[in-house]
């Protein structure tokens, strides 16, 4: 079967030019929306569009200030909010099926409490996190490094400048920690390095601070009664965020959670049979399902 791509931009209220493609019929409804994690990178999540395209329209954006978006204004969470419901607006979707990756779960859950009639299903995706699930991380993540690997990162982060060369030494030694297999992961990260680009340190440092300042951690009561009925977990056991923080989050939220063994922050690069089963399968849900849920 073959996929028409189709793209454009779309101005936001503040006058920003957001940045979008959609893979499938967009005249069926309802549609998905993928959203990308950082913050402060571009799209990246191409490769999972095709996997449910032929089932629902897949729209994906580079979040502003990222790719091809332009940056406008400050940023915050919650303008990134508002653009995706402006964006919404823009194709003409009342209501969405959300699949978030990391940040891109942060930003679904926040899209929930803002606006949780526009969200027909959600699947949230390696993320969020919550509770004290940095010192873990930090910890599995030196586990995976070598001395000299962890060295030579502490000395490109206190670099002034970065070479393009050394950002990209940056990014592959940031990175390749995020997936089970080393010698894939460091393949993987050496290309995600190259091709998820620039960077966009500015934000993921406004975004982040203003994210600890005000963690979804002191929402959750909220964002549980806020969800849809279809609302799922779904994480790499071999994440180097701990496993036991996306736990948590699906027993205070009463949602089910998936874990793909084999697999790291990215789990569609090392088990894509499993990922694609799974999300097959919720999209197919989602579809059917009917708006409402129990709070219970």
């Amino acid at each position: 079967m073959t996929l028409t791509e189709t793209h454009g931009l779309e101005s936001t209220t503040d006058g920003a030019q957001v940045h979008w493609k959609a893979l499938g019929d967009t005249t069926r409804r309802p549609a998905l929306v993928l959203l990308h994690g950082g913050p402060g990178l571009p799209d990246y999540l191409g490769g999972i569009a095709p996997m449910v395209a032929d089932l629902a329209p897949v729209y994906r954006y580079d979040q502003r200030g990222t790719g091809r978006s332009q940056w406008r204004g400050r940023p915050s969470l919650a303008r990134h909010v508002e653009d995706l419901a402006e964006l919404l607006d823009a194709w003409e979707l009342p209501e969405a099926v959300l699949i978030g990756h990391s940040y891109g779960a942060g930003l679904a859950s926040r899209f929930c409490l803002r606006h949780p009639e526009r969200v027909r299903a959600v699947l949230l995706l390696c993320g969020p996190f919550v509770g004290d699930w940095r010192t873990g991380e930090r910890a599995e993540r030196g586990r995976r490094m070598s001395a000299a690997q962890q060295q030579r990162l502490r000395q490109l982060e206190e670099l002034p400048q970065r070479t393009e060369e050394q950002e990209v030494e940056l990014l592959t030694l940031a990175w390749f920690t995020d997936h089970s297999d080393p010698e894939r992961g460091w393949r993987w990260a050496a290309e995600g390095a190259r091709r998820r680009r620039p960077v966009n340190w500015s934000m993921n440092a406004e975004l982040g601070a203003e994210g600890r300042a005000d963690p979804l951690d002191g929402h959750l009561a909220e964002l549980r009664a806020r969800l849809p009925a279809r609302a799922e977990l779904l994480g790499g056991v071999e994440d180097p965020r701990p496993m036991s923080a996306l736990e948590s989050l699906a027993l205070r939220l009463g949602v089910p959670l998936t874990r793909i063994e084999g697999a790291g922050h990215e789990p569609w690069l090392e088990q894509p049979d499993a990922v694609r089963a799974h999300l097959r399968r919720f999209v197919r849900d989602a579809i059917g399902t009917c708006r409402g849920r129990s709070n219970s």
